[in-house]
């Protein structure tokens, strides 16, 4: 598996591959399982459905590395009319954002400046913004620009991952700040000197760091547990319980389209879900790391695609 995860992340990263791959219409077929289209109304129309099976969602618009000034400006631009188009369908809905959509490849200040605008806004619907976390290169940054931002704004949050062996130090720090934080696995390419390598190691820091995290959940924390592993689910419903906490003072982040019957469950018992779901036009990347995560999509998405 670590063989076929290595392999479906060097596809992602290489240019020439996600420029050609996605002209091929069984690729595009393929994808649709994790993403409902490549508008915004395609996202607005799976979060209707979402909301009426009591699961909320997450917008976030696909794309990475932005180097124009212009264009991650209208990245923001159209970060700020996702959020107007949120609060006038009256979804339950955050949007989460890339620093380097916003111009992070460009400089500090000029990210700052467009992910200002996009979070005045979410303040403006009484909504909430999410930064997403990259590879590990960028950690440093964005948690810089996190903690700045934090500094005026509450409805902020930040990812992190639990695949690199800093985020343990990285969450002490920022817990007094009174952060929000989804806490993610990782799904990009990282040497064996700053990440896990192997996946019980992973499993096993996501739990100790949720574990560190609920125990300030009734302390201004709020806590997006991001995975799809039942058994680490399971795990963390019981150590929540064991702290005495109720079932909305955390909440579980699940990738639309995947494990959809247990999103339905943990709905259904009274836990806070939200689906993130993606859109927009620079989706190759994207699905390729999803189906790294769990190499056994990969077989999956063949039969679905041998079936049509």
């Amino acid at each position: 598996m670590s063989l076929a995860r290595n392999a479906l992340l060097w596809i992602s990263e290489n240019r020439k591959l996600r420029a050609t791959l996605p002209r091929y219409k069984f690729v595009r077929r393929a994808v649709t399982r994790f993403m409902p289209g490549e508008e915004l109304s395609d996202a607005v129309r799976a979060a209707k459905e979402l909301q009426e099976k009591t699961i909320n969602t997450i917008f976030t618009r696909l794309g990475e590395n932005i180097a124009d000034r212009e264009e991650a400006r209208a990245v923001a631009g159209h970060y700020s009319d996702s959020l107007r188009e949120i609060k006038k369908e009256r979804l339950d809905t955050y949007v989460s954002v890339k620093l380097t959509q916003l111009g992070l490849e460009l400089s500090e200040d000029v990210c700052y400046e467009n992910l200002v605008q996009v979070v005045e806004e979410a303040e403006r619907q009484k909504n909430r913004v999410w930064i997403d976390m990259e590879q590990s290169g960028y950690v440093d940054r964005t948690l810089g620009i996190y903690r700045r931002i934090r500094s005026s704004f509450s409805n902020v949050g930040v990812c992190l991952q639990a695949y690199l062996y800093r985020t343990q130090k990285d969450i002490e720090d920022l817990l007094p700040l009174k952060p929000s934080i989804r806490l993610v696995k990782g799904a990009y390419a990282e040497p064996a000197t700053v990440a896990f390598p192997k996946k019980a190691d992973v499993d096993a820091n996501f739990f100790s760091l949720s574990k560190l995290i609920l125990e300030h959940a009734r302390k201004g924390v709020l806590f997006g547990i991001a995975t799809h592993d039942p058994v680490l689910i399971s795990r963390l419903q019981w150590e929540a319980q064991r702290q005495g906490l109720g079932k909305d003072e955390f909440e579980f982040q699940l990738l639309y389209g995947i494990k959809t019957d247990l999103q339905r469950k943990l709905a259904e018992e009274g836990y806070r879900v939200r689906s993130l779901i993606s859109y927009g036009s620079f989706w190759f990347p994207w699905y390729v790391r999803r189906l790294a995560e769990r190499p056994a999509n990969v077989l999956f998405v063949a039969k679905s695609i041998l079936a049509r």
